[in-house]
């Protein structure tokens, strides 16, 4: 410990921008090695089982879902509290579990090695909040956290990547494959989160820029919901919806490509690799905003053209005016429009924007917990009540209700910061809130 508070005290020496771009790197690095222990089994098929008349896969994915849901209603208390000092540690045991967690599928005959993927989930949904904990409340927060956030679409696309190359090219069977991709990347992980330790604390200008980040009790998380109740209602609604999509995405993207007849096994990594790049120039472009409010406003246009995207492309898709790729790609970016800005900034330009100190990682576990919630609820829906329908055409009427649903929510989430934040700048001396 001694050794990293002086590399960190000379770290705290390097111009600014030189330690963003660090921490930005180093962020990226450290979730994208979690998702070779989290989205690794989703590179296989598993075909032909089935365990009480539901697809084994099906039951993979929902075991993990509702580890990592529980973990989600947890880290609601526990990212909210959590100090600094043993986050980096606090990482790689929890990923460290799950490897383990991965070793016991590997071993365990199906379909006992079910419980296996939900100790997978539960520690990995605590290291979202645990690494953007690094990031949050800085002035080039928006640039850390976009690149930082390319990682939910590059990291999941690049890691069924490999994963389908060690089954295919290397034969690695496929209760083996998820162990093994994690192995390869045991090491990058331990270094990404060496290079996150060394971040300096928030500065002075950071704080009078972003307010003082802290943990949260019980009553100031309450409040917290209180004073924003409608709008984080709404945001709840888009994020739930786009969630559930993005996570039909994420565990079937195989069985979905196949769906439409491509079977280009490298397609997720081209893909994915476009949208990453998109996303990230749109996201970073926003450090260059200043006023809080005026940023919070474009993220919220961002998520709604996101949901235009959706709809726009799926009603193109179905008139046969594009082609499969074209559509997954358009589908895939205007899903990712909607649902990378509330992992990333949507919460931190609220926080900035309202004065309220806070901490990131509290709402955005709220919303996470709901979100993955309702993941599990339309797999059992989906496999239950409509067990035929392809992937494919289940994902298509998925976003189609993202788009429409979620957009309408997105305009009037809008307009409700947009009020609270003009009564606020009224009522500054009652509420002690700073100028917006």
């Amino acid at each position: 410990m001694a050794l990293i508070h002086k590399i960190r005290a000379r770290a705290a020496t390097l111009p600014y921008a030189v330690i963003s771009v660090l921490a930005a790197i180093s962020a990226f690095g450290a979730y994208t090695s979690m998702y070779a222990f989290r989205k690794a089994f989703a590179a296989g098929t598993y075909p032909g089982q089935q365990f009480l008349h539901v697809d084994y896969k099906v039951w993979l994915v929902i075991a993990q879902i509702v580890g990592y849901t529980l973990s989600k209603f947890y880290g609601i208390r526990f990212i909210a509290e959590v100090k600094g000092a043993k986050r980096g540690i606090t990482i790689l045991t929890l990923i460290g579990i799950s490897w383990l967690a991965l070793l016991g599928f590997a071993l365990v005959p199906a379909p006992y090695n079910i419980a296996f993927l939900f100790i997978n989930g539960f520690p990995l949904g605590l290291i979202w909040g645990l690494v953007f904990g690094y990031l949050e409340g800085r002035r080039s927060t928006e640039f850390m956290a976009a690149v930082l956030s390319i990682s939910l679409i590059f990291g999941s696309g690049f890691v069924k990547t490999i994963g389908q190359t060690l089954i295919h090219v290397y034969h690695v069977s496929e209760y083996n494959m998820p162990f093994f991709t994690g192995a390869l990347f045991a090491i990058p992980l331990m270094l990404f989160v060496f290079m996150l330790e060394l971040m300096p604390p928030q500065t002075a200008h950071d704080k009078a820029l972003r307010t003082e980040r802290l943990p949260m009790n019980a009553e100031e998380r309450k409040h917290f919901i209180i004073r924003f109740l409608p709008g984080i209602i709404l945001t709840l609604i888009i994020y739930v919806l786009l969630t559930i999509m993005r996570d039909i995405r994420d565990n079937f993207e195989v069985e979905i490509w196949n769906s439409l007849g491509i079977k280009d096994r490298t397609i997720y990594t081209k893909i994915d690799t476009k949208i990453s790049i998109i996303v990230l120039v749109a996201m970073s472009l926003l450090i260059l905003i200043r006023k809080n409010l005026q940023a919070f406003s474009i993220i919220h246009l961002m998520i709604i053209g996101g949901c235009v995207l959706l709809g726009a492309s799926t009603i193109m898709y179905s008139l046969k005016m594009i082609d499969p790729v074209s559509w997954m790609t358009m589908a895939g970016l205007g899903l990712y429009l909607g649902y990378i800005p509330y992992n990333a900034i949507f919460f931190e330009r609220m926080i900035a924007t309202f004065h309220y100190k806070s901490n990131v990682g509290f709402v955005m576990y709220v919303a996470d917990s709901m979100g993955y919630l309702g993941s599990v609820s339309i797999l059992l829906i989906k496999e239950l009540g409509r067990p035929n329908i392809s992937w494919g055409n289940f994902f298509k009427e998925g976003v189609m209700i993202v788009a429409i649903v979620g957009g309408i929510c997105g305009v009037l989430s809008l307009i409700y910061f947009l009020q609270s934040a003009r009564k606020s700048k009224e009522t500054k001396p009652q509420l002690n809130f700073s100028t917006v």
